[in-house]
């Protein structure tokens, strides 16, 4: 069996994998089972980047980090990546900087990552690259005359033609995609937003499940990711949920409560989401008194002006709706910055009558996930779901809205606060039998399936 060897900007602890969610949850399992390797940058800057990756065994699984210095990781991870592809792939031109030393930097560590797991590598190993900080990093391999089957798949979503130009070196980001075996993105729609820069801005040819510029073919293809919906449910019932649920409960003393838990970024629509609650308290008085909203949105590439200035911003908003229509025994915002841990949000999500997730743009957005696997079928909250986010490709059975309409998702709000129970079961039966149809290990085993294929 071949090994497989994971490479992300960041590498987990195994041990604490489960916990933490995300990228981590959907590749920890398949580097137990394979006995794998994963390679990426440690989380530490020091004075200058490693040469020679830190290698540690963590039960069956080899962990091989890279330290980044200050100014690489300054230029590479907050400069090119989140100043410059991060808004230009969520649709936010308006924030996205364009910066040649940052792109430089950004070449240069995926080079010299490249260099570092190069030694590490097996002839018969798959390598399967994570997200839009390595996107060099599959010809940097190639460069060094690395043969081994390589795969890459973007988490984030890719961005129209009309965008993807605007940024000075949007040839030499697509070209790297031709050095993998196999391209993999979120939805079909940014499969097909790759295929129409390759057509018109490359003359290149596309077909079904292919494309072929550079004189090369690429496969591509849509795995939309998904969570482990078993063990979701089963956080939620633990006792670390049981408990989160009964102390919520009561708090609450019988209002609903909608909530809303996101990385505090601008592609999340936080501050029209808080507009939208406010036009639900201006629109029915009945509702003050009976419900609160929770948002969680733990502080996120605080170092970034746009973010400090962003955060700055909800915080007025949040103090400004509290101070109109906030009670003596009713606050109708709780907004924190605390980072929950999963078996504890599972419980907060099962104590909320709705679940609102109203990205702007989203590759995928396993929130909405989570929230739907930790609910009691037998009385179920709602989902209010942004139709721009990936998710809403598969769960149609949300109440789907569009976050730039400010009255949709009010009203929305309003049904879902409503909704008489025999809906909301029916709502959230069909949504979890798709979750658990479609789980992290579906997306696993579809992804390392097709890069085994050779063509």
């Amino acid at each position: 069996m071949s090994r497989l060897v994971a490479v992300s900007n960041r590498v987990s602890s195994i041990r604490s994998a489960p916990l933490a969610g995300g990228l981590a949850v959907a590749l920890v399992d398949a580097l137990r089972e394979n006995q794998g390797l994963w390679f990426g940058w440690s989380g530490k800057t020091v004075a200058e980047t490693s040469e020679i990756p830190t290698v540690t065994q963590e039960g069956e699984v080899t962990l091989a980090t890279v330290d980044l210095s200050h100014d690489d990781h300054e230029a590479y991870y907050s400069g090119f990546a989140n100043r410059g592809l991060w808004p230009l792939f969520h649709f936010r031109l308006d924030l996205t900087g364009y910066d040649r030393g940052h792109f430089e930097a950004y070449q240069r560590v995926n080079t010299r990552f490249a260099r570092c797991l190069l030694p590490l590598l097996r002839d018969d190993d798959l390598i399967w690259v994570h997200d839009y900080h390595l996107f060099p990093l599959g010809s940097a391999l190639r460069k060094l005359g690395a043969k081994q089957r390589l795969g890459f798949y973007l988490h984030i979503p890719f961005p129209p033609r009309e965008l993807l130009t605007t940024l000075p070196q949007h040839e030499t980001l697509v070209r790297a995609l031709f050095d993998y075996d196999l391209v993999g993105f979120q939805i079909e729609d940014d499969v097909k937003r790759l295929a129409a820069y390759v057509e018109q801005d490359l003359g290149g040819k596309v077909g079904p499940g292919w494309m072929e510029a550079f004189g090369k073919r690429l496969r591509i293809e849509a795995f939309p990711v998904g969570i482990d919906t078993a063990r979701y449910h089963e956080f939620a019932f633990s006792s670390h949920g049981q408990r989160e649920w009964i102390r919520l409960r009561e708090f609450l003393r019988g209002r609903d409560q909608i909530i809303g838990v996101d990385r505090l970024d601008y592609t999340k629509g936080l501050v029209r989401r808080m507009n939208a609650y406010e036009l639900l308290l201006d629109s029915h008085a009945n509702a003050h008194g009976r419900i609160t909203y929770l948002q969680i949105a733990p502080i996120s590439r605080g170092e970034v002006v746009a973010y400090q200035d962003f955060r700055r911003e909800l915080e007025q908003h949040a103090a400004g709706i509290n101070g109109k229509f906030g009670q003596v025994d009713w606050v109708p915002i709780r907004y924190v910055n605390e980072a929950i841990p999963r078996r504890r949000l599972a419980g907060l999500y099962r104590a909320s009558r709705i679940g609102l997730v109203t990205p702007m743009r989203d590759g995928m957005n396993l929130v909405a996930k989570e929230y739907v696997a930790a609910q009691d079928e037998k009385d179920p909250g709602v989902l209010v779901l942004s139709r721009f986010a990936g998710a809403a490709q598969q769960m149609k059975q949300a109440l789907l809205v569009n976050p730039y309409d400010t009255e949709e998702v009010a009203g929305a709000l309003e049904r879902g606060r409503t909704m008489g129970v025999e809906e909301r079961r029916n709502r959230h039966q069909a949504l979890m039998r798709g979750l658990l149809e479609e789980d992290v290990a579906h997306w696993r085993k579809r992804f390392l399936d097709a890069l085994k294929q050779n063509d």
